[in-house]
């Protein structure tokens, strides 16, 4: 898929992901900075005055990285959000792109069974006249997913700061950068509910629209955008 993709300019290929949840306080980071005075901060978290839910996306050929941040729970409709999110603003640096191939770890909430995350990504695939291929990394095997190696960079930087606001993690998180890009930072201040899920009867003919590889179907689906 990946060689595919490169040889396709129409082929934008993206790895999609979310990361551990950030409390925001005065709290230490166990991290190491420069300074003339060390930095009071509290060696416990238990009362933090924000939690913010980072997702990431990485377009892997450009390096160009985009952070979302959400108030909320990490859920199937804030990925999905986080996905909308990006595109809108980056949908002019590709005005030929056709088809996104999406690199997944197959988490929870973004599981290839989860109906409503398909939901969403069919809801996206129509609205933007997108083909979507998810090709999903198996149990284990995180790890090759390219925003990861994002998630240690962005660890690394900010480990020695003071966390104590949103509007300090957003700063820090910009001031970061990826193969010498610096990322596109965004919050996204939304409430999202848990546990959301369609029945089997809501759920048919969204599972028709899922083309799924006949040898690994859990870990390979296309979806093809429905004319307007």
């Amino acid at each position: 898929m990946h060689t595919q993709a490169a040889a396709d300019r129409q082929t934008l290929r993206i790895s999609l992901d979310t990361k551990a949840k950030v409390k925001i306080g005065a709290f230490s980071r166990q991290g190491v900075a420069r300074g003339q005075q060390p930095v009071a901060a509290a060696d416990h978290d238990m009362h933090p005055d924000a939690v913010l839910a980072p997702a990431g996306i990485l377009e892997v050929d450009s390096g160009q990285l985009s952070v979302v941040f959400g108030t909320s729970r990490d859920t199937s409709d804030f990925v999905a959000d986080c996905l909308d999110l990006w595109w809108t603003h980056r949908q002019a640096a590709h005005p030929n792109v056709q088809r996104l191939l999406i690199n997944l770890d197959n988490g929870p909430e973004i599981g290839s069974s989860r109906t409503q995350f398909m939901k969403r990504l069919v809801e996206f695939s129509d609205r933007q006249q997108l083909t979507l291929e998810l090709a999903y990394y198996p149990p284990y095997h995180s790890k090759y997913n390219r925003i990861e190696r994002c998630w240690g960079v962005l660890e690394n930087h900010w480990n020695g700061a003071l966390l104590n606001t949103v509007e300090t993690a957003l700063e820090w998180a910009q001031t970061m950068t990826w193969r010498g890009v610096a990322p596109l930072v965004h919050l996204l201040d939304h409430v999202y509910d848990t546990g959301v899920r369609l029945t089997k009867r809501w759920f048919r003919p969204i599972a028709q629209r899922l083309l799924r590889s006949p040898t690994l179907p859990k870990w390979s689906l296309t979806i093809q955008p429905q004319s307007r």
